[in-house]
């Protein structure tokens, strides 16, 4: 299953006693899945591929106005890619349903905001796997449902853009942290916990990484700084200068030469009297020099 099939399950099973957030999460399941076009005074119909949602919305109906009506995928049976459909006549009943479950930003409270945006997700919302990148995002069919979710969601400080992608509205979170306090504002507190391991799994394995490569790339210029001191102290050992050499160069080109796999400090410790990094680097450099000078014609 994916990652938002996994969330979706868990927003399904999310449950409130306020009736206030059962009527705020209806309205917003209405919002995303409510076919508007085939409604009339008496006939009101919720429809989605999503199961969950319109599920959800048959669940809080009952809850709510204690009402029961069918819910059947449209071509009659339960498949893969099925439309699933609910549908609620009746004037009086349509009427108490539309009138209640009408909401604003100004007059929703903090409790059925939260509500309003998981029956958001739940409907037409999708995260991908946190192991590929971080995106969630809700598809809005205008720009008043974008925008209204967008305030939604800022009024928990939860920064969401919206695009637009053919004939639809696109609110979408990118940032890892946001989509970790969008989860946590709608209940997903399993999905979130999953999130946050991943997320920290895969910063740990990047960090590493990153190590890993610094270390091979500093191994690499070591490897060939080496390489460079072993070419010009056999340069100068095959030249007549080598014995004209002070004895201390001698030691060290000879170190380096019995030794080439050496670290500066491991040469340092060879040394008679001992060195540190620094002198043994110094030692390294005056060769190269040497290397050089002769290299010019003047030695």
């Amino acid at each position: 299953m994916s990652f938002s099939g996994k969330i979706k399950e868990e927003l399904e099973r999310v449950s409130t006693s306020s009736r206030h957030c059962q009527l705020a999460e209806m309205a917003a399941i209405y919002d995303f899945c409510g076919k508007k076009s085939e409604e009339t005074d008496e006939k009101m119909v919720i429809s989605s591929e999503n199961e969950l949602a319109v599920r959800k919305f048959f669940t809080l109906l009952k809850k709510t106005f204690n009402m029961n009506t069918d819910f059947v995928a449209e071509n009659g049976y339960i498949r893969k890619g099925a439309n699933y459909r609910l549908e609620i006549e009746g004037r009086k009943r349509v009427d108490s349903i539309r009138s209640a479950i009408r909401v604003t930003t100004e007059t929703m409270r903090s409790c059925c905001r939260r509500a309003y945006i998981r029956g958001a997700f739940l409907a037409a919302g999708s995260v991908s796997d946190p192991e590929k990148s971080y995106h969630l995002e809700i598809v809005c069919q205008d720009e008043r449902q974008a925008l209204f979710l967008a305030e939604s969601l800022k009024s928990f400080e939860i920064e969401a853009r919206v695009i637009t992608r053919k004939k639809y509205h696109v609110l979408y979170v990118k940032d890892g942290t946001s989509i970790v306090e969008t989860l946590n504002v709608m209940g997903a507190h399993i999905a979130l916990m999953d999130f946050e391991n991943t997320r920290i799994l895969k910063e740990m394995r990047n960090t590493v990484n990153r190590k890993v490569n610094c270390e091979t790339a500093n191994i690499g210029k070591t490897v060939m700084a080496a390489q460079r001191q072993i070419d010009d102290i056999r340069f100068l050992m095959s030249s007549d200068s080598y014995d004209d050499l002070p004895a201390s160069l001698k030691e060290m080109a000879e170190l380096r030469i019995s030794y080439p796999e050496a670290t500066l400090t491991e040469l340092g410790q060879m040394s008679t009297p001992p060195l540190g990094k620094s002198g043994v680097n110094h030692r390294l450099r005056k060769l190269s020099q040497a290397a050089l000078k002769f290299k010019g014609g003047e030695l």
